[in-house]
């Protein structure tokens, strides 16, 4: 066994050690306890595995100024971030040493240990963000270089009701912020109508992922308009000054289970300063639609109601 000796700390171990080609520390993996000075505290990384739960030792990952960049621990830890004290098994860090990225749990899911499993585990997070005191199950919170909060991402199937720019909202996957607080996206947990430049649009992704809360399907910009959604529930016609109609209705697609049902194609529509983007296939360009050259209007959309709201029935 031998030491990899770094600026926080020295560590155990019996493999490889990547370097930069400055000579700094890129990688390693411990094969013994020791502790490391972040900071988000003095932690212990992982150095055992456990087949049915744990992943296999991570690697410790350093940036090429010798601060780590990323670590997953021994053990659930108390860890100190710009939102307070919070447990972790995996943090990720800035350049500078600023946490970036704070994970509560970090097992392995197979055939032996399921997403059920590992959320038995998770514990409500209590969290003070810019749209409201939440309290939930979270993957992981992400902050700003700054301390500022960027993101929490919810566990599947946590709710949480926050303060929009659209009104209080039921938000499922996660949410995101700007550095200075202001809303920039989250993701609905039910059918919302919201005002745009066009109309009133119905706003929901049906396919909606959820690995992470950065990015979610109801966008605002700085002053608190609608800049981007998604929507089976609304149709858009657009009539022009001469007279032509275009109409822009969420598509259909073969169910993904093969059994001849039809689900609903999520339509992304996209706000700008004068004009608004529609695609209707996400392999097809979209297409934009000029303000002035175009009087729009929007109009429910409800075929199907039943399997757009539950998603594919086939999905895990």
């Amino acid at each position: 066994m031998n030491l990899c000796v770094t600026d926080i700390g020295d560590i155990p171990v019996a493999g490889p050690v990547e370097s930069y080609g400055s000579g700094a520390v890129r990688s390693c993996s411990p094969v013994g306890r020791c502790v490391l000075s972040t900071e988000a505290g003095e932690l212990v990384p992982q150095y055992s595995t456990d087949d049915l739960r744990r992943k296999t030792v991570q690697a410790i990952h350093f940036h090429e100024n010798g601060n780590v960049r990323s670590l997953s621990l021994e053990e659930k830890t108390p860890v100190f971030t710009p939102a307070g004290i919070i447990p972790a098994e995996m943090i990720t860090f800035y350049k500078s040493g600023h946490v970036k990225r704070v994970f509560p749990l970090n097992g392995k899911l197979s055939g032996y240990w399921a997403q059920e499993d590992e959320e038995a585990l998770a514990t409500p997070i209590a969290l003070d963000t810019p749209a409201g005191p939440i309290s939930v199950k979270l993957i992981s919170i992400c902050f700003y270089e700054s301390g500022d909060l960027r993101s929490v991402t919810l566990w599947p199937g946590e709710i949480v009701t926050v303060g929009t720019p659209a009104g209080s909202l039921k938000v499922r996957t996660g949410m995101s912020f700007r550095q200075d607080g202001s809303l920039i996206s989250v993701e609905p947990a039910v059918p919302v109508q919201v005002k745009t430049p066009a109309g009133t649009v119905t706003c929901y992704d049906p396919d909606a992922v959820g690995i992470h809360g950065d990015t979610n399907s109801l966008v605002f910009d700085c002053s608190g308009n609608v800049t981007r959604l998604v929507t089976t529930l609304t149709s858009i016609t657009a009539t022009h000054y001469s007279g032509r109609k275009a109409a822009f209705i969420p598509e259909s697609r073969d169910s993904l289970c093969g059994d001849g049902d039809k689900e609903m194609v999520p339509m992304l529509v996209s706000f700008e300063a004068g004009g608004m983007t529609i695609q209707s296939n996400p392999k097809i360009a979209g297409v934009y639609i000029d303000f002035d050259e175009y009087e729009v209007r929007t109009d429910p959309f409800l075929p199907q109601l039943g399997n757009m709201l539950g998603g594919l029935k086939c999905s895990v």
